[in-house]
């Protein structure tokens, strides 16, 4: 059960583009106070074929493509290399609302990541330039000292970006919009891309 109003849904009058859509709702959901409203869950796989999950930030909606980075070298890396397909999902509860995402990944490029990486916070650049994301650790002391390295490197060499660092485009072909309804008749419309051209339809709760 979701407490409180929900907003309304008017499916007719849903613009032709879903990325227009998504902006409006992340829009609607700064405005209700939802927290980190601007993270998602991303799903890749494996050579096996099995998923796997992690809440990540969103970096940027460009031409219709939903942004994040990571290094290569972490688990979602190698899995997207191998397998260069994803699935994202947005969850806003305080409004009921999620959005559904999945579709090639595609590789930004060495400038875009270069300006991904450099407009984080030392901190964040520092444990992101050790690039051992999802290697073993043998205890925090080992981190602190890589870290410590890492801030002394980039103090020396401000404009510095490990070659590892990638900003990746999710390119959905299909994007789901759902709106809890209280009397659970949710309203779920799906944009499909087809032949470049996207279309809608509704599909049961």
């Amino acid at each position: 059960m979701f407490a409180g109003e929900l907003p309304a849904f008017d499916t007719e009058r849903a613009p032709e583009q879903p990325g227009e859509l998504f902006l409006s709702w992340l829009l609607a959901a700064i405005d209700a106070g939802v927290r980190e409203p601007h993270a998602m869950t991303l799903a890749t796989v494996d050579a096996d074929g099995r998923p796997s999950t992690r809440v990540l930030i969103l970096k940027g909606l460009t031409d219709g493509q939903w942004q994040f980075a990571s290094s290569r070298t972490s688990r979602k890396g190698r899995e997207l290399e191998r397998t260069p397909w994803a699935a994202a999902n947005f969850y806003w509860g305080e409004l009921g609302r999620q959005v559904r995402l999945r579709g090639r990944v595609l590789d930004a490029g060495s400038r875009e990541a270069a300006r991904d990486f450099l407009a984080r916070p030392p901190g964040s650049r520092a444990e992101s330039l050790v690039g051992h994301q999802s290697e073993t650790l043998t205890g925090r002391a080992e981190l602190r000292e890589a870290v410590a390295e890492a801030r002394a490197r980039i103090a020396g060499e401000p404009e510095l970006v490990p070659e590892h660092w990638a900003l990746f485009n999710l390119a959905p072909d299909e994007v789901e919009f759902w709106q809890a309804d209280a009397d659970r008749q949710h309203t779920r419309l799906l944009y499909t891309l087809v032949h470049g051209r996207w279309q809608r339809r509704l599909l049961w709760p």
